[in-house]
């Protein structure tokens, strides 16, 4: 796929300005020592999103799965040892190589982890401050943007800016933000292609095309987040941009949810191993896995993955089973994520320093808070106002139509008040509309 090649405008943007932009991942362990708190973290900034566990119960809990962490990958799979934190800095790596060639010295790609010290948000953006940045690009190298994936970044970051700020103007004067990519046409092209590539490569001299079985896989969300975006809606608008470009080629597709199998949480459904057995099922001698909801292999997409091939394998071990990789490095990735940035940092490039004064926020919430009070207080007076004006009209239809016959409805009020009729109330809603303008441009006066 050729690139869309971007040339950086000099137009109004100072020489000495550079952009540093955040590449935020999940990242994991490389230490089994390092399990415990690992999980606690997650537990604090994921798990406290859906379930309902009291904040006391991480730490001991946080405990507990590194015990079974460290059984799962010591002892079940031969001291597996993570390998996303690798691929995630040659990620880094090769954002940064393609951005280089249109921005030079003016940009620096940084990495940090939501969980993996010494990377974390808070680390890394002390070293960007350090390093005298003053334009920042946030960039979750995340496929969907949802509470538990780019909101997390943003909480993180959120909570490093504030702690750095320091006193007087914060030292940040502009910043940018990608949340995801789920629905970028470069990327859906990208999978439906490495998929079409592995089949013809690995199966298509012994199955049939409506024989090869294809299970796109996305992270699995709960169905209820308090509240929150929990990408749901994103992750299935994204594999069925994938299965519209395989489907017709390769009708057995479904997609596959890596659910954490947790107590009392309503998971979405159907998970890979049902979603693998139900095209097997229908006829599939093969079985494509192709993590579409990752960008960077992690253990999810390897040991779980792994895990539920063994299982439909002891029950279907006449089918052939194949796990793909997620995009990871790939040239053309690292190509489209790097254009994707390209607006942003021309935007941060070209803006004019926003000047911040955090220490002005409590004066802020005050005079706003002063200023509603008042409003408030203005507001209920005329709405008093309106209450005794209500009282005295009257409609003495009670119900009944124009013909004398009840039409089933009563507007007279249990208390004994009365409504208006159809003319008096617009009458009234203008009177109304007016006074409130009234209220508010006093209370704009006020506050001014």
């Amino acid at each position: 796929m050729t690139a869309i090649q971007t040339q950086p405008s000099t137009n109004s943007t100072a020489s000495d300005e550079r952009v540093a932009v955040l590449l935020m991942g999940y990242g994991e362990v490389e230490s089994y020592e390092d399990f415990a708190n690992y999980n606690e973290q997650a537990l604090n900034l994921l798990t406290a999103k859906f379930a309902p566990v009291p904040t006391w119960i991480y730490p001991p809990l946080a405990k507990l799965l590194a015990m079974f962490d460290l059984h799962e990958w010591s002892h079940q799979h031969g001291n597996f040892v993570s390998p996303h934190n690798a691929i995630f800095e040659d990620q880094r790596t090769g954002i940064e190589n393609c951005l280089r060639q249109r921005w030079g010295d003016r940009v620096k790609v940084f990495k940090a982890f939501n969980f993996c010290a010494p990377h974390l948000p808070e680390q890394v953006l002390a070293q960007v401050k350090a390093e005298g940045f003053t334009k920042l690009l946030i960039y979750p190298l995340l496929v969907v943007d949802s509470i538990f994936t780019s909101g997390i970044a943003v909480e993180q970051v959120n909570d490093a800016l504030t702690k750095l700020a320091g006193s007087g103007e914060h030292w940040l004067k502009g910043t940018r933000y990608i949340p995801s990519f789920y629905n970028r046409e470069r990327y859906i092209n990208l999978l439906a292609s490495l998929v079409e590539e592995k089949i013809e490569k690995q199966l298509a001299v012994a199955h049939l095309p409506s024989q090869t079985g294809i299970i796109l896989l996305n992270h699995g969300c709960p169905h209820k987040a308090k509240g929150f975006t929990s990408g749901i809606d994103e992750s299935q608008k994204l594999y069925d941009a994938v299965r519209e470009k395989l489907i017709y080629k390769y009708p057995l597709i479904s997609i596959g949810w890596m659910n954490h199998d947790t107590p009392l949480i309503d998971w979405t459904q159907p998970n890979m191993a049902i979603a693998g057995q139900n095209i097997i099922d229908l006829g599939a001698t093969a079985l494509v896995m192709m993590p579409i909801g990752f960008a960077t292999e992690n253990h999810e997409t390897l040991l779980d993955v792994e895990h539920i091939i063994q299982q439909l394998r002891r029950k279907n071990p006449q089918v052939t089973y194949v796990q793909m990789d997620c995009v990871n490095d790939h040239p053309e990735f690292m190509q489209m994520v790097a254009d994707w940035a390209d607006s942003h940092i021309q935007a941060l490039l070209d803006a004019a320093p926003v000047t911040v004064n955090p220490e002005l926020r409590v004066f802020e919430a005050e005079a706003h808070d002063h200023s509603h009070s008042y409003h408030s207080h203005t507001h209920d007076q005329h709405s008093h106002a309106h209450a005794d004006h209500n009282h005295g009209g009257h409609n003495h239809s009670n119900g009944h139509s124009n013909n004398g016959h009840s039409n089933g409805h009563s507007n007279h009020s249990n208390n004994g008040e009365h409504a208006h009729d159809g003319h008096h109330e617009h009458t009234h809603d203008d009177n109304g509309q007016h006074s409130e303008k009234d209220v508010a441009e006093t209370a704009s006066a006020h506050h001014h």
